[in-house]
């Protein structure tokens, strides 16, 4: 029954509010994001943009755009804590994108984000634009060449045996 309730009481939170992350946020008053959108996001790689290893493990989640503060998960970086901040234009094979490597004291933070136009605009944080090439960690020049093998060998069974 207690759950009940409580279920109740969050869908009759997102119908007044007419918002739909409406879950409270420790303390703070909600706030509505300039953006939202998609992410993987790591602090594993440092300075690198490359693909790797741990892209495969990243954070998967919503990069929220505050006023104040970009938020992912229980990440919460105050832009007055962000020493520099880099967003990166990357061409994959299929999709161009961005990379967003947000350095503060202490930690670099990598942001895989799509291609969207929010990006291209004026942010509310200072940031630099660059063009970059993503490079190859060997890992994932390893998995592509067994995935390549295990193509060719399945291309040789079932086609051309």
């Amino acid at each position: 029954m207690r759950r009940l309730c409580a279920a109740w009481y969050y869908v009759r939170r997102l119908q007044e509010m007419g918002r739909h992350d409406a879950r409270p946020t420790r303390g703070r008053a909600l706030e509505k994001p300039l953006y939202k959108c998609m992410t993987k996001a790591t602090t594993a790689e440092g300075e690198d943009l490359r693909h790797s290893f741990n892209w495969m493990m990243a954070r998967r989640g919503f990069l929220k755009v505050m006023p104040d503060a970009l938020v992912c998960g229980d990440w919460r970086i105050l832009y007055e804590e962000i020493d520099e901040a880099v967003l990166f234009h990357v061409k994959a094979i299929l999709l161009p994108g961005f990379v967003l490597r947000v350095r503060t004291k202490g930690k670099t933070y990598q942001f895989g984000l799509n291609w969207g136009s929010f990006w291209k605009k004026e942010l509310p944080f200072p940031v630099a634009r660059e063009t970059a090439k993503l490079t190859y960690s060997r890992f994932s020049i390893a998995i592509r060449l067994i995935l390549l093998a295990y193509i060719i060998y399945f291309m040789w069974e079932h086609f051309i045996a």
